[in-house]
């Protein structure tokens, strides 16, 4: 019965995740090809826009026709954002195990996180029996790397039942890329900051560079009596109150590593109080990152958090041919010192169907002709077109490369004059992105209206000039509070443990990451309880008319 659910739940997803993207595309004034008329078909998943599946969809035939003399028809698969898609895939990877469309081998040696450190044998998956997708194009390194490490389910082999590790992705057949070709491609180092531009294994490529920063609305900041922000700690300025955009890091993998960036430049305790703080300003937290640009643009919120072309191409769409982007009303900043870049990567799934094109369509996305569909204007809009015609046909995209040679050769020609390579963080990852939506969740999302109301009481009590000095003191303890884990031992000992920097690798291993089924949702439930208990002893604070020893004293779990 789990497995028949399996199936039929992997089946209804990916029914009600295929958009009506043709049709949109073509009323856009271009289709790749019209219906039936291409040779051959790429299923390609993503969270990217519109504009990107239109531009990489018309330049992929192109070059596929005048390289290997057919033309290829890409059918965009859009169900969610990055981390809904991983998951998408692993339901569909996990059913196509449970029907046995797949055959079992040794654990392989890997580079990186290889699964036979654990001796467990791998799951390949048929791509005959089984229906996947080719590719996975977009969203960060993150989510490219989970989907490399997959999951552990249970195979029959011989007809026992056996545990097995099934890897969502897979590295290009039926040999690998070389050595030589990556490094012209790359350059001499796989690196950009303190991250990778692919990976060593080759189950992901970096296709694009991402940076992270603030999106702001110049009219409403005026309004507000607020400069420009320079710095995500500005988002937390109580004149925001309920006027800031912010996405659910639960479900877009790309604004999680934003909010990681926040933590890694800022460390544990400021870093949290800088995402509480800004988190009580938000208006709501969506569950994709490109809404925050849109309701910002729209006068919706005053500022928000942004992947950086969605922020600069938002302020781009604003402005009148011509004009100085400053004129827009929609700004865009990447935080001095706070940059952080990571690739935005295209793997093959594991069980693609169509494993040839799925490498061809990752070896086009490393030649100059798509790289420039990045950064280039586009050749409807430029009076001369270049004797290269490199760039996108109608739509400025806006987006980093992801080679070195394309900053030394073309910077003149991008239409934001950026060197991502020179602008990175280089701060140290520091390892704590598995907290960030457990945490976020409890003292945020799941807790939002609690958390709104003690906002509220906190600015108004440090607004007032006679309000008492030591309730205050307790206020702000009680809002800033991070909760305990209880940690049972072998022996069945428990004790609780502050969740604090020097705790996080206990906490971590004993939740399994928070992903553990009966570990990690406890500790979830008891965060979000310890939470909504402090927030509603803030607003309780903030109404009591008496001090000194009748005031309460900060509880903790």
């Amino acid at each position: 019965m789990k497995h028949a659910r399996l199936l039929i739940l992997a089946a209804l997803v990916l029914i009600v995740g295929i958009p009506v993207v043709a049709g949109r595309v073509r009323r856009s004034g271009e289709a790749a090809h019209p219906a039936g008329h291409a040779d051959r078909t790429l299923v390609v998943v993503t969270p990217h826009i519109e504009q990107i599946r239109l531009e990489f969809g018309l330049a992929f035939s192109r070059w596929h026709k005048r390289v290997h003399g057919e033309e290829v028809l890409i059918d965009w698969r859009t169900p969610g954002g990055t981390t809904e898609i991983r998951k998408l895939l692993e339901s569909q990877a996990e059913a196509a195990v449970a029907a046995g469309a797949c055959t079992v081998i040794a654990p392989r040696a890997l580079k990186d996180r290889g699964s036979e450190k654990e001796g467990l044998p791998e799951a390949v998956i048929d791509r005959e029996r089984a229906d996947l997708p080719d590719v996975f194009f977009g969203g960060g390194s993150f989510e490219h790397t989970a989907a490399k490490t997959g999951i552990v389910t249970t195979a029959t082999v011989e007809g026992a039942p056996t545990r097995v590790r099934v890897r969502i992705s897979a590295p290009p057949g039926p040999a690998p890329f070389t050595g030589a070709y990556l490094e012209s491609v790359y350059g001499p180092e796989n690196r950009v900051g303190v991250e990778r531009l692919y990976d060593d294994d080759q189950f992901w490529f970096g296709t694009a560079l991402s940076g992270f920063g603030i999106v702001y609305n110049r009219d409403l900041l005026r309004e507000l009596d607020l400069n420009e922000p320079t710095s995500f700690a500005e988002l937390g300025d109580p004149r925001l109150f309920r006027r800031v955009a912010l996405a659910d890091p639960r479900l877009s993998g790309s604004v999680a590593t934003l909010y990681d960036a926040i933590l890694n430049k800022e460390g544990w305790d400021r870093g949290w109080r800088t995402l509480r703080e800004m988190s009580a300003n938000a208006r709501y937290f969506s569950s994709s990152s490109t809404q925050p640009p849109l309701d910002v643009s729209q006068g919706e919120c005053a500022a928000g958090v942004a992947i950086d072309f969605y922020g600069r191409g938002q302020s781009q769409s604003l402005i009148k041919p011509g004009a100085d982007p400053s004129s827009s009303r929609v700004g865009y900043v990447d935080p001095p010192g706070a940059t952080y870049v990571d690739a935005d990567p295209a793997s093959i799934i594991n069980g693609a169907r169509h494993p040839e094109l799925a490498r061809r369509f990752v070896e086009f996305c490393l030649t100059d002709e798509a790289q420039a569909l990045w950064q280039f204007a586009p050749l409807d809009r430029r009076p001369g077109v270049a004797a290269d015609a490199l760039g996108p046909r109608h739509e400025r995209l806006r987006r980093m490369p992801v080679k070195p040679s394309m900053y030394e050769k073309h910077l003149d020609r991008f239409t934001d004059k950026t060197n991502a390579f020179e602008i990175a963080s280089q701060t140290p990852l520091r390892g704590w992105r598995d907290a960030i939506g457990p945490l976020m969740g409890a003292f945020a999302i799941d807790n939002l209206h609690e958390l709104h109301e003690a906002w509220a009481a906190l600015i108004r009590a440090r607004a007032d000039k006679s309000f008492p000095p030591a309730r205050l003191a307790l206020m702000e303890e009680a809002f800033y509070a991070m909760p305990t884990q209880r940690i049972t031992g072998p022996g069945g000992a428990s004790s609780d443990l502050p969740l604090s920097e020097a705790n996080y690798k206990v906490v971590s291993a004993f939740t399994g990451r928070w992903r553990d089924a009966e570990k990690g949702s406890q500790a979830k439930v008891a965060y979000t309880r310890f939470f909504r208990e402090q927030y509603v002893k803030v607003t309780r604070l903030a109404t009591q008319t008496t001090v000194g020893s009748t005031a309460p004293q900060l509880h903790r779990e």
